[in-house]
């Protein structure tokens, strides 16, 4: 079993790629904007930390009992600043679980063109300026960390997106074989 973070800024393609990842791997997708939404708290408006810690304590109980039932796990959050992705990896590691890290990469210009789309359409929800300046400040990539690294226009290549479930697939067995 594997529990695999998705990794990036906003509007990568985190969620797209996790949603297609999750068909390829038979994995369930815990979302942690799902997980705001569910307690009435929109993240694109700008959380509390104390509000952000406690949809992450939900989130890594759901991801513990999934992997407790043998199912394969993927974290759709952001995975950033660094302690959290630690958090996620020791949490793999408490489960005898495989961490894989998936860091899909956006240029700004690309990102807040999709911001922008976004906010035409409303296809969901906004970000703010205030807050999409802030992550963009405080994200911390993980460039030392050995992610698979996928740009945010491949998100939706069938292609790629199969390769890195080949990746992932190749890491767990590569670590059942040790």
């Amino acid at each position: 079993m594997a529990l695999i973070l998705m990794c990036g800024l906003a509007f990568s393609g985190k969620s797209t790629l996790a949603a297609q990842l999750a068909a390829e791997l038979d994995a369930a997708v815990i979302s942690l904007d799902a997980i705001n939404l569910e307690r009435g708290l929109d993240g694109g408006q700008g959380i509390p930390v104390e509000e952000w810690a406690a949809t992450n304590r939900i989130a890594e109980d759901r991801a513990r009992d999934l992997l407790r039932a043998d199912q394969q796990v993927i974290i759709d959050d952001t995975g950033s600043p660094r302690f959290i992705r630690d958090g996620w990896r020791d949490l793999a590691e408490s489960a005898g679980s495989e961490f894989v890290l998936v860091w899909v990469q956006i240029d700004e210009p690309l990102l807040r063109e999709r911001l922008q789309a976004n906010r035409a359409a409303r296809s969901r929800h906004d970000l703010t300026d205030d807050v999409l300046a802030a992550h963009l400040t405080e994200f911390e990539p993980p460039v030392d960390e050995h992610p698979i690294r996928i740009s945010a226009i491949d998100t939706r290549d069938g292609q790629r997106v199969t390769e890195i479930a080949q990746s992932i697939r190749g890491a767990r067995s590569a670590k059942n074989v040790r």
